[in-house]
């Protein structure tokens, strides 16, 4: 195949993850707990979030086939899994990889989260807030990639002002569910004074 193929491949698919990625980040962030959205069910919600995190596994799956495959760069497969031992850049390799494996843990308990105590499968789950800043600065620090680019920088931009406003979103105290139910709770039961003083 064509190793010029191979390398645009793996700079779009590289973008398009980066981008599929920051959407799951954004909903699960809007969403988690009891949050909902007014356009979709709670159902709709999650299946959602779980086609956008399968969509986003897909692409990132060709970003790193065809980076390895093309063969310009000292990549092999065990570069994905064992962090900072590329012989390519391999601090911000090594930063992927580390967000790859984070992926892969979330994957895996995820799959098994009915088998799993809630606590441990939502601690896993929670590495995605350090998964995500990993894959952004891989993207910018790799040199030969496109992170330098004007158009590469727009997209950090949008994709890491996306998540600040989500995060700004989600911590609005009269926002979160149980901020919601405890104000509602508040004027039908109102505390007492002892309760108040607490």
């Amino acid at each position: 195949m064509d190793t010029q193929l191979l390398w645009f491949a793996s700079r779009a698919t590289g973008a398009v993850s980066l981008v599929l990625f920051t959407a799951v980040m954004v909903l699960g962030i809007l969403t988690a707990g009891r949050a909902e959205l007014a356009a979709l069910p709670r159902a709709g919600v999650q299946r959602l979030h779980r086609t956008l995190s399968m969509v986003s596994v897909a692409f990132l799956a060709v970003h790193i086939v065809t980076a390895i495959a093309d063969g310009y760069v000292d990549l092999d497969y065990w570069d994905v899994i064992l962090p900072f031992g590329a012989g390519y850049d391999p601090f911000w390799i090594g930063l992927a990889t580390v967000a790859v494996d984070l992926l892969l843990a979330i994957g895996i308990t995820s799959a098994l989260r009915r088998r799993l105590p809630l606590r441990i499968w939502r601690a896993v789950h929670l590495t995605a807030y350090a998964m995500w800043p990993l894959a952004l600065a891989h993207g910018w620090g790799v040199s030969g990639g496109d992170g330098h680019q004007l158009w590469m920088i727009v997209i950090d931009i949008v994709c890491i002002v996306a998540v600040l406003a989500a995060v700004a979103f989600r911590l609005r105290p009269d926002r979160h569910p149980d901020s919601v139910a405890r104000a509602a709770a508040a004027v039908v039961h109102p505390p007492t004074r002892v309760e108040a003083n607490r």
